[in-house]
């Protein structure tokens, strides 16, 4: 694919956007917070930074892309529609039955797919396994392999197993997100179960930590930049982000987690992020 600039991402991340308000309205039941605020990373990734090819799903030389929240789903199906895995008509099929694109991602459901996820914390495990036989296995210098993950998922077990171990192993093709959005189902990430300091739990791991903007496109490809030049720890980025974003009256507020606009709302929702899509276009 053609990299796209930061101010062609932008954009581009708008109309990710609009796909995820309009698929989730159109499905009735699903999360909006969450995929709204990953929006720009995951338009980073597909349009600019993964070595993948739409065309050849499992093309050998590809980057590997694991999501670990598998909740938030219909980012990751907004960004591979628009990238070209698969017609975005085939959005609005979201959650419905015998559709590819289910709730959670179904690796043997759709092409582009890494991993099934479900169970939260299981994702970083699965990526670093895979960076373990790129790097100690098969030796493949240049893949890389991406995993995004909530701040809420971070309350698993699993997550801190599979930090030691990538740790441990020195896993420089492993490249950790973040999206610290400092909401869950139940609320506030630090009222459930508190993270911070966060970048210091990732740093005695033995990561490489880096803390962006997540909104600030520009910031997504110098910090992916730098975890590439890291050459003897994986790397961790600690993406803050609004949930919601783009949406006014779903920012910052935790009940738009797992709640879905209905059609009125929708309406307005992509209402305002034409206005934001005018404007980065004037």
């Amino acid at each position: 694919m053609v990299q796209q600039d930061s101010l062609e991402l932008q954009a581009q991340a708008i109309q990710v956007r609009r796909s995820i308000v309009t698929m989730l309205q159109h499905a009735g039941s699903g999360h909006s917070a969450g995929p709204l605020g990953m929006a720009d990373l995951l338009t980073a990734l597909y349009f600019n930074l993964l070595v993948h090819d739409p065309a050849d799903p499992e093309w050998e030389g590809r980057d590997l892309f694991l999501l670990s929240n598998g909740h938030t789903a219909p980012v990751l199906y907004a960004a591979m529609a628009h990238a070209g895995y698969f017609p975005v008509d085939e959005l609005m099929t979201l959650r419905r039955l015998g559709s590819r694109l289910q709730g959670h991602p179904e690796r043997l459901a759709l092409p582009g797919l890494e991993s099934t996820s479900g169970p939260l914390g299981s994702g970083l495990s699965q990526a670093a396994g895979a960076a373990y036989v790129l790097q100690h296995i098969d030796a493949v210098p240049d893949r890389f392999v991406y995993v995004m993950m909530g701040d809420g998922e971070l309350n698993e077990g699993n997550i801190w197993e599979a930090a030691m171990f990538a740790g441990k192993y020195r896993l420089n093709r492993l490249i950790g997100i973040v999206d610290r959005n400092f909401i869950q189902i139940d609320g506030s990430t630090e009222d459930v179960m508190p993270l911070e300091d966060l970048a210091a739990k990732w740093e005695s791991f033995g990561w490489h930590v880096l803390e962006i903007d997540g909104h600030d496109m520009q910031a997504i490809l110098d910090a992916v930049a730098d975890a590439k030049d890291a050459t003897d720890k994986p790397t961790v980025i600690i993406a803050r982000t609004i949930p919601g974003k783009g949406v006014s009256f779903m920012e910052h507020d935790y009940l738009w987690h797992g709640k879905v606009p209905d059609i009125d709302q929708a309406r307005a929702a992509t209402a305002e992020l034409d206005l934001l899509a005018n404007g980065a276009s004037s």
